[in-house]
């Protein structure tokens, strides 16, 4: 239950930035936003599997050390570590499907919605034409359309301009009927009952059949080099070694002495090492995060027994302030991934280390009743 909270939360905070807005305007389906927010659980997976597991963890061992039945079990004889082995085995196996999602399932789902985000605005921005706005999106053209129902136009204006600045000739439409063909890249605009006004005739002149058909070439979209923090964990092999294969060191340093030579290859390994450390710290935060549902679990169970509380907003408000110092790490090295000299790759795995020891700790002496 909890997962499925903080997947809404997750889900509502990307929504609300980039997918509701179309909604609003009518740009975009229900069917189009549904297909957006699937293919975004999975990436949000990556944050709300630890988060759930981690709050999850405060509210039910909190609860059931406020109510006596640890207590309870223990004059029977059960142990702590029975109880809780359950538990961990649990978390451990949701650091495997974590794993899962870090390094293949959320970054493929992250880069095609990204492409379904760049597509419906490309189509939106390039070839809807939104009510009661001059449009200047296509060069010698200015459109204005009174209302635009499903590419049904009404009211329709378009202005024909001479270097840019200077009206030709204005083309004036009750009606209108917008074609799109996005394979081909191309914009049909069919004009009825059209007349034509040219500003240097001072005359109007009617279309020969009342219809006219204006055809454009859509802006082409511009294809982005993938983001390293969008590719898989064997994507990112592949870029590490073509990396590394581009910016290999020299066999033979002519005209220098040895020590000369040691220590430009010393200065051109830092150098390489800066160039891929980006690549590298990525590797290692996919892996590091799968592990923060077994680190949160370990300190989760004897933090909530000794806090000893049932109130939920208690254990909400120390699962928090536990992700944000993880987190903190993370961002940290985030920060410093292109700063070789500073392991920012080995800065990822300090809170799995920090909360599986702690945690780790307090359960072997919640365990003994320390």
């Amino acid at each position: 239950m909890t997962v499925m909270v903080f997947t809404f939360v997750l889900l509502l905070g990307n929504a609300l930035k980039e997918i509701l807005p179309l909604l609003v305007s009518g740009q975009v389906s229900l069917g189009t936003v549904a297909k957006a927010i699937g293919l975004l659980i999975p990436f949000v997976w990556v944050f709300a599997l630890p988060m759930g597991m981690l709050t999850a963890t405060l509210l039910i061992f909190g609860r059931f050390s406020a109510d006596q039945e640890l207590t309870a079990a223990r004059a029977s004889g059960v142990s702590l570590l029975s109880i809780t082995t359950p538990v961990l085995c649990l978390s451990l196996v949701l650091c495997g499907f974590s794993a899962l999602v870090n390094m293949e399932i959320g970054p493929r789902s992250r880069v095609a919605y990204k492409a379904l985000l760049d597509q419906l605005k490309a189509e939106f921005s390039s070839s809807q034409l939104p009510e009661r706005r001059f449009i200047k999106d296509f060069p010698g053209y200015i459109f204005y359309v009174g209302k635009n129902r499903d590419g049904a136009l009404r009211e329709v204006t378009v202005y024909r301009l001479l270097n840019e600045t200077n009206v030709d000739y204005t083309i004036q439409a009750p009606r209108g009927q917008l074609a799109i063909d996005i394979p081909n890249q191309r914009l049909t605009l069919k004009l009825y009952d059209a007349t034509m006004v040219r500003a240097t005739e001072e005359q109007t002149v009617s279309a020969t059949s009342g219809e006219m058909s204006l055809d454009f070439e859509l802006k082409a979209r511009e294809t982005k080099p993938q983001r390293i923090d969008d590719m898989t964990f064997g994507q990112l092999w592949e870029e590490l070694r073509d990396l590394e294969r581009r910016t290999s060191l020299p066999l033979t340093l002519k005209g220098l002495t040895p020590a000369q030579v040691l220590a430009k290859r010393v200065e051109m390994y830092w150098q390489r090492r800066d160039l891929t450390m980006p690549v590298i710290f990525q590797i290692h935060r996919q892996v590091a995060f799968a592990f923060a549902c077994f680190g949160f679990t370990l300190v989760g169970i004897p933090l909530g027994i000794r806090v000893h509380r049932r109130e939920t907003n208690i254990g909400i408000a120390i699962a928090l302030l536990l992700v944000s110092v993880y987190y903190s790490f993370i961002l940290l090295g985030s920060a410093l991934d292109t700063r070789a000299e500073y392991a920012p790759h080995l800065i990822v795995w300090l809170p799995n280390f920090i909360f599986q020891g702690a945690g780790a700790v307090m359960l072997w002496r919640a365990n003994r009743g320390i």
